[in-house]
């Protein structure tokens, strides 16, 4: 079982949010190539271990945010919210 402490409600269940993808991605500018944006939004890396992701607290306070998890172990390091981009490395 996963718990996400969530910067708003505190820590729930995982079951309270939806999985809402990798949390590293740039996107491209709003005028860039079709290649460009079908490489951002379907050529994924499939990390093993830990990584940024975003999360949708949809049956709580309905808010976005990075969560950094360990894919191998579900071990969550920080969560912050989504609006406030920090991303590092």
């Amino acid at each position: 079982m996963i718990r996400i402490p969530c910067p708003f409600c505190g820590d729930r269940d995982h079951s309270e949010f939806t999985y809402g993808g990798d949390g590293s991605i740039k996107y491209p500018e709003i005028g860039a190539s079709k290649e460009a944006w079908i490489s951002a939004v379907f050529e994924r890396q499939n990390i093993k271990g830990k990584q940024l992701e975003t999360w949708h607290h949809l049956y709580g306070c309905r808010m976005w945010m990075i969560v950094e998890r360990d894919t191998t172990t579900h071990e969550i390091f920080r969560v912050w919210p989504a609006d406030q981009r920090i991303i590092e490395k």
